[in-house]
């Protein structure tokens, strides 16, 4: 029997994570092996219940997931029938748990080589992996362990009291309490802030036919802040009818450095700034990227390095690639003296590579028709922040002026490109708009320019912004709260919980995100604590490499924070949530609804649920008539939350738009005109554009008909 079962072994068996990886991965190692997916995680902390000992050294009980026991079973039947089972899971904390899940499903010994990993899909690297497999990494299982744990005692915890004392279906968690909480904070911010009265005064001069702009300064050479008109109207009138005099001229050489390859954190917010993507959709994209996509006459290719790091390292090798296609596409000046090297952050887990294309050969405009919009617009943003990262510095000729007049000064400042360096194939993205500076007319010591205007301007200091995505997660990254992987699954469950809504790209806490931050503050502090939550990170960090053990540190935790939720239970009253009231009448019994928040923004709902469970969406009215049957034309959401436009009218009318109708009309011709929104922004009218286009259309086929 034993020699039966040993002679029935043939092939080798990889498991994965997905089935677009292991289509991947299949055409690279041939007919011997066999790909089949784990389909993520197989095994689990149950949901009904806590799932962790807590009288017995924290340990957890593991139960194969809902679901998955006839993959489990196929799985087990596969690894009997095989020679030699490779477990190819991400090469991340995460990927390493799930392998190590599956090496006791599948029975396979702790001591056995059987963990591969590759930082990207293409043939070098999964060939190279299979060829040095290693033991599963029980430091970084350890690692994820204990932050699942530590999740779960939080949320299974803290979850059932505002369930109790607030209302059901809420949920607290170690990082996205932390996350709300900055939310917060910042709200509160801008609604104390005071704002204070400042002047700013320009004065505008011509000089060779050129004019320019100088700002106020000071007298002499000390800075002046102009707080009132008074002050403002004193300097004005103190340079009535004054010439002003050019003092100084200083002249110098400036460099600006490329920003560095993207990280997660780096490449959610550059996506969000850039490309208006959320941490979700970027994250979407980019794992269909690196697991692979289809390619004319290729097959599925890996596109991009794996998604998840907070690493800048770049392989030695793929640089030497890169400075040879810079040189050979954009020239020999392009290039730096020496390869860059970036600096990762000391807490950084420096395991793969920062996020950069696979291939070079393999450019954005060449395999477009190939890739979704999304997958297009991600590949191109990762492969021109990566190309340009090791480009040369873009150099300036930066000129600033001292101009006085009755001991008054104004500075001018001004630069030109000299050198556009990796600028000319890209530039990063900024969270506020960034003033540029303008060239500045040649100018010598003494010169007198002539003068134009003085303006003087109130203005008002401004509250700090909310938070946008990007930002959000550029301040937990600062602070150490969390980890790439997480940074799009807790945005996604605050919006979700109706703690924070998403308004303009902004993120605004709700009523109710601001009562249960006040209550987390008050009777939970160590967790919306970011100093407590940044050293349990480091913590994590320390199990992972292996100085500690995993279950000190959650005892460690557990022991007062066991102290913290029965006291919590006992002080905390009941919060009586009220819903701001409309005065749209529900039409199927009569009371007034109320607004309700969802994972897209606010709806009608009645009050009398589970009675009465009336709900429907709020109705925005745009100032424009239908162009089809006169009727209003109202604000639509498709079920993904985008925007679009149709009549109030449908089905009856089918009138639908993308772009914005707007009040205006066609100066031409009298149509209606749109608002087109992204790269291709501005007004248009639809009849003059299609008039364009046919006519367009003819000349073509006139000059072909011309040629014949």
């Amino acid at each position: 029997m034993a020699t039966r079962t040993k002679e029935a072994k043939k092939g080798k068996l990889v498991i994965v994570e997905s089935p677009a990886k292991a289509g991947t991965i299949k055409k690279y190692l041939g007919k011997d092996y066999k790909i089949m997916a784990s389909m993520g995680h197989l095994i689990d902390l149950p949901k009904s219940q806590l799932g962790i000992d807590t009288e017995n050294n924290f340990e957890p009980k593991y139960i194969t997931i809902r679901g998955k026991a006839e993959l489990v079973n196929s799985l087990k039947k596969e690894a009997k029938l095989s020679e030699k089972v490779y477990l190819a899971t991400d090469p991340d904390r995460e990927g390493e748990a799930i392998s190590w899940h599956l090496a006791h499903v599948l029975d396979i010994g702790e001591n056995e080589k059987c963990r591969i990993t590759f930082n990207e899909i293409t043939k070098t690297a999964v060939t190279s992996a299979i060829k040095t497999p290693r033991k599963i990494n029980i430091d970084l299982v350890d690692a994820q362990q204990a932050r699942r744990i530590l999740d779960r005692i939080v949320g299974y915890k803290i979850s059932p009291i505002l369930w109790k004392k607030v209302k059901k279906g809420l949920s607290a968690g170690r990082v996205q309490s932390v996350a709300t909480r900055l939310i917060c904070d910042r709200e509160n911010e801008i609604n104390d802030f005071i704002e204070e009265e400042y002047w700013t005064i320009d004065l505008h001069l011509i000089k060779d036919k050129k004019s320019f702009v100088a700002k106020f300064y000071g007298k002499g050479d000390k800075k002046q802040d102009l707080k009132t008109k008074a002050d403002t109207d004193k300097i004005l009138s103190a340079l009535e009818g004054a010439s002003f005099t050019v003092t100084d001229v200083k002249e110098s050489v400036k460099q600006k450095s490329p920003a560095p390859p993207f990280t997660t954190s780096t490449l959610q917010q550059e996506a969000a700034r850039k490309l208006g993507f959320t941490t979700k959709r970027t994250m979407q994209a980019a794992q269909q990227l690196y697991e692979g996509v289809n390619i004319s006459g290729k097959g599925l290719v890996g596109l991009i390095t794996y998604m998840r790091t907070d690493s800048l390292r770049i392989s030695t090798e793929f640089q030497f690639v890169a400075r040879n296609y810079i040189e050979k596409t954009f020239g020999k000046e392009y290039i730096t003296s020496s390869p860059r090297i970036y600096k990762t952050k000391k807490d950084a887990q420096d395991a793969h590579e920062a996020i950069r294309p696979t291939s070079l050969d393999l450019s954005p405009a060449k395999i477009k028709d190939n890739l979704s919009a999304d997958q297009f617009k991600l590949y191109k943003l990762v492969w021109e922040r990566f190309l340009s990262s090791q480009m040369s510095n873009v150099v300036y000729d930066s000129v600033s002026a001292t101009i006085e007049a009755n001991s008054y000064t104004f500075k001018a400042n001004g630069s030109t490109v000299k050198f556009d360096g990796f600028t000319t194939l890209y530039t990063e993205g900024v969270d506020q708009k960034e003033e540029t500076e303008k060239k500045l007319p040649p100018l010598s010591v003494g010169d007198v320019p002539k003068f134009k205007d003085l303006k003087a301007e109130q203005k008002f200091t401004q509250p700090p912004s909310r938070y946008t995505e990007a930002s959000l997660i550029k301040a937990l990254e600062e602070k150490g709260i969390g980890r790439p992987s997480t940074y799009s699954p807790t945005i996604t469950t605050i919006i979700a919980r109706g703690y924070v809504l998403r308004e303009k790209k902004m993120l605004k806490p709700t009523e109710l995100g601001m009562i249960i931050t006040d209550i987390m503050k008050e009777h939970f502090p160590e967790i919306v604590d970011v100093t407590f939550t940044a050293a349990m990170e480091d913590q994590l960090d320390i199990i992972a490499d292996g100085d500690i053990d995993w279950h000190t540190v959650i005892d460690d935790f557990y022991k007062p924070f066991e102290k913290t939720v029965k006291n919590a239970e006992d002080a905390i009253g009941n919060v009586e949530l009220k819903d701001e009231v409309s005065d749209v009448v529900c039409d199927k019994c009569g009371r007034l609804m109320v607004y309700k928040h969802g994972r897209f923004g606010k709806f009608l709902a009645c009050p009398g649920f589970p009675e009465c469970r009336n709900a429907k969406p709020i109705i925005k009215k745009l100032d424009v008539l239908c162009p089809k049957c006169g009727n209003a034309v109202i604000e639509k959401k498709t079920k993904t939350g985008k925007v679009f436009y149709g009549c109030e009218n449908y089905p009856e009318c089918d009138f639908t738009s993308w772009d914005k109708p707007l009040e205006e009309k066609c100066p031409d011709c009298g149509g209606m005109m749109f608002q087109r929104t992204g790269r291709f922004k501005g007004k248009y009218c639809v009849d003059c554009q299609a008039k364009k286009e046919l006519e367009k259309k003819t000349k073509k086929e006139s000059k072909k008909t011309t040629k014949k």
